[in-house]
Formats: structure tokens, C-alpha cells, sequence
């Protein structure tokens, strides 16, 4: 301002109501002043994800630092550290499961959850099961939550029905890699086997069978409760094992192909 204007400093300070202590002194580079508190944070940070700032202040302090909690927290905001920070998982290493059908009852079952809602607006779940070598539907639970234990309650009810599978095929949901599904599927000499994160082709029959549910079922009624769809279910599943045309068993229902993969009909 004092060059451009060839203005005295004096009277530019005034101008700018700024005083000449002010003007004469040098700039100061917070970054460099802070950088021992920035340093001292992001060691307590990395260690220590879920720290607040108050945990953070007070392990500075148990560490023999002297800084209060003003300059601390201004430098907490500025390193965005007062931000709600998100933890990253890892994503689970599986290996890729190859789709084949193994024609032999039982072999295979694979299941998959679907989320629909009633007309009150209250969200339901329901558990679908099928077995891979007919795609004949096994059972379907209804429930507005099923965790882990229901899994292994209706999983049972289904070995009672239809004997056990030797392998069940589904994705990484909590329920199905919970400890308790898998020490449950040990004791039942029953092998798990986890589709890879994000590869829904794996498990590629219960998908279809899913939309065919969702299309012929849950997108075709308003449902009032659990009720309702408990009972529209059974009935579908009926006429979709004994009645409705599969196109993959060359235009037989699953039951029919029931029939022919155990032999108890001649091909």
C-alpha cells in the first residue's frame, strides 16, 4: 500500500487501522510452530482410532506435554480429526466358487436373504433356501429379524424335511459367517461355502429364484402382516415345485425333475 499509493508507513498503518508493531512484524508459520502437536496427534490417532479429542488431550498431558486445550483443539480441527472418522474393514479373502450343478440331491443347498415391506411400512426379511441340483424350493422363513440362531432353527426344521446337504453355498452376511452357524455346520459335517464379497454370479440359482419370488410373490400383493405372507408363500412354493415350468429342466417343474435326477422315474 505505502508504494503504491507513495504513502509514508505511519500514515498507511492509520489508514488500515493497523499498528506499526503489526506491520513491521514478521509473518509466523503455524505449520512449522505446530508441528510437534501435529505429530503428537496423529501418533495418538493412529493408535488409537476411537479417541475423541478430550481422550487425545489428556494422553498429551500423561505424556508430559504442557499445551492447553485451546491450541491442542485448534489443531485437532485443522488435522479434520473432529470429524467423524470412518475404520475400514477388510474385506474377507474367499476363494471363487465355481458354479457347477451336481446332479445328486442334497449335494448343494444355497440361501439368501430378501427384505420386502408390509403396507403399514414395517420391514420383514425372509430366509430362501433351494436346493442346487433340481432348484426346487426347500422352504422360505418370514420374520421381521433373522439372526444367526433362527438360521440354525430353520436350517434344522429343513434337514428334518429333506435330509442333509453336503455343502450349503451363500454369501458373507453376518449371520452366515457368525461362529455360531459355523460350529453348527462342523457338528453337522456340513460344508460352508462363501461366495467371494461383491460376486453375486456365484450364487447364481438362489439369485434367480429370488426374482422369481419377488416378481410372482412380493411385488404381486399388498401384504397386512407376516401372516399373509407366511401363508402366500406355502401356496407358491407348492405350485412352484409341482406345477410351474422350469426352462433349465427342460420345461419341468422341480418336483418332476426331482423325480428323474433320483431315478424314480424313467428319463
Amino acid at each position: 500500500m505505502t508504494a503504491e499509493y507513495d504513502l509514508p508507513i505511519v500514515r498507511a498503518c492509520q489508514i488500515a487501522r493497523l499498528s506499526q508493531a503489526a506491520y513491521y512484524k514478521l509473518g509466523v508459520d503455524r505449520m512449522a510452530r505446530d508441528a510437534e502437536v501435529i505429530t503428537a496427534l496423529q501418533a495418538i490417532v493412529v493408535e488409537e482410532q476411537r479417541w475423541g479429542f478430550w481422550k487425545c488431550h489428556d494422553r498429551l498431558r500423561a505424556q508430559g506435554y504442557g499445551w492447553n486445550h485451546k491450541r491442542v483443539w485448534r489443531v485437532y480441527c485443522q488435522l479434520r480429526l473432529n470429524l467423524p472418522r470412518r475404520t475400514k474393514h477388510r474385506v474377507p479373502l474367499r476363494e471363487r466358487q465355481p458354479l457347477m450343478v451336481e446332479p445328486r440331491m442334497n449335494a448343494v443347498w444355497a440361501l439368501d436373504f430378501m427384505r420386502d415391506t408390509l403396507y403399514s411400512g414395517r420391514v420383514f426379511r425372509t430366509l430362501n433356501v433351494i436346493d442346487e441340483a433340481n432348484r426346487g424350493a426347500l422352504g422360505i422363513d418370514v420374520a421381521v429379524s433373522i439372526p444367526a440362531a433362527r438360521v440354525i432353527t430353520f436350517l434344522t426344521q429343513m434337514i428334518d424335511l429333506h435330509g442333509r446337504p453336503a455343502a450349503i453355498r451363500c454369501d458373507n452376511g453376518p449371520e452366515l459367517t457368525s461362529r455360531a452357524l459355523t460350529d453348527w455346520c462342523k457338528t453337522q459335517d456340513i460344508e460352508l461355502r462363501f461366495i467371494q464379497p461383491g460376486k453375486p454370479d456365484q450364487n447364481a440359482y438362489i439369485e434367480r429364484f429370488n426374482r422369481t419370488y419377488r416378481e410372482e410373490v412380493l411385488s404381486a400383493y399388498l401384504f397386512d402382516s407376516l401372516d399373509e405372507v407366511r401363508e402366500i408363500t406355502v401356496d407358491w412354493i407348492e405350485r412352484y415345485n409341482e406345477i410351474r415350468p422350469h426352462d433349465a429342466l427342460d420345461s419341468l417343474p422341480p418336483a418332476r425333475s426331482r423325480e428323474r435326477v433320483l431315478g424314480e422315474t424313467p428319463v
